[in-house]
């Protein structure tokens, strides 16, 4: 008899279900009920019954557990989109590789290295894909400028950078950097990805600073948490990348790449929601800003939605691998110490 997944595959009807209806998890969770080529959505998980009923309500599921392993028990559900706390992610991938199931986990991966291995070669002994939240690698600016890095439209590249500053107060869990690893993490996994991905080199040294500039209050409570970094890295090949990280802007929500090259610059990201700027009497300059990453990278999710499902219905390695993923919570590792200890971080190139 044919696994229910391999049947998926062969038939293109893919049942998705997505563990976590937060923010992000219902941004997922929307795409895939709105209709993802060779998708369907057929169950929710969350831990917070009262959200929980509230998604089903709204999607139309009636497929609703608290418990992963409830939902992983469906026969239904040959695919997961997992979107909690990051310290949960490492024991839902790997329950739901060893029951057969393919995943999406959202970005970060995991806390550690050894949390992504161990992920990594749950779903490679099961036979099924890992594709891991970088949905910037989706976006069209990001993939034009990518293309045209490759294609040497700038020459040979020697410097990137790449910025995250997001408006929102942290969630009480991401204040604890023990548990979330901190905005390294949270905010800036993106632009780790980003700068790998456009420099195709791994980083074997970061230098962080960091400060809590505008989260005093909790100061107290989580001695730890900072809200502004700006970490430097050198990369294997040579080329040099800064990250610029930063939570409770206020302002917006702001995403740029410069990418620095012999022959020229590619800048990716605008601020800006629109190109309509308001000059007034007395100088003043006024527009727009973007409010959320979830207004700026809406058809980025969509795609990155889509592919996953084409790396099972056509058996092909995803877009965004389990190693991308532990390469930057290999970073954000390097870049939590150097913040704590005041000091260089050298990653080992042989582990890179």
């Amino acid at each position: 008899m044919v696994p229910r997944t391999r049947q998926a595959a062969m038939s293109g009807d893919v049942g998705v279900a997505v563990v976590g209806t937060g923010r992000a998890g219902m941004i997922h969770a929307r795409n895939y009920a709105a209709g993802t080529p060779g998708a369907r959505l057929v169950a929710l998980a969350d831990p917070n019954r009262e959200a929980l009923d509230a998604a089903g309500r709204e999607l139309g599921i009636t497929a609703l557990y608290e418990r992963p392993a409830d939902l992983l028990a469906d026969p239904q559900v040959d695919a997961v989109v997992v979107v909690t706390p990051t310290n949960l992610h490492r024991d839902i991938v790997v329950t739901a590789a060893r029951a057969g199931k393919h995943v999406f986990c959202e970005k970060p991966m995991a806390m550690n290295v050894a949390e992504c291995e161990s992920m990594i070669r749950a779903c490679d002994e099961a036979g099924v894909k890992l594709q891991i939240g970088f949905m910037r690698r989706f976006d069209a600016s990001y993939q034009a400028s990518h293309e045209q890095v490759l294609a040497g439209e700038i020459g040979e590249v020697n410097q990137i950078k790449s910025l995250t500053h997001g408006p929102s107060v942290p969630q009480p869990w991401m204040l604890d950097v023990a548990r979330s690893n901190g905005p390294l993490a949270e905010v800036s996994s993106h632009d780790i990805d980003t700068v790998r991905w456009f420099a195709g080199s791994e980083i074997v040294e970061v230098y962080a600073v960091a400060g809590n500039f505008r989260c005093g209050d909790r100061a107290a409570e989580y001695p730890d948490f900072y809200d502004t970094f700006v970490m430097t890295c050198r990369f294997e090949n040579g080329m040099q990348a800064v990250i610029d990280g930063a939570v409770s802007v206020g302002y917006g929500y702001d995403a740029r790449t410069e990418v620095l090259g012999s022959d020229g610059i590619i800048l990716i990201g605008d601020l800006r929601a629109d190109r309509v700027i308001r000059h007034r009497r007395g100088g003043a300059m006024e527009g727009r800003t973007t409010a959320s990453w979830r207004n700026l990278f809406v058809d980025a999710y969509r795609a990155e939605a889509a592919a996953f499902v084409e790396s099972i219905v056509n058996d092909t390695v995803p877009e965004v691998t389990g190693t991308d993923g532990l390469q930057a919570v290999r970073v954000v590792n390097a870049g939590n110490e150097s913040i704590r200890t005041r000091s260089v971080v050298r990653i080992p190139e042989e582990a890179s």
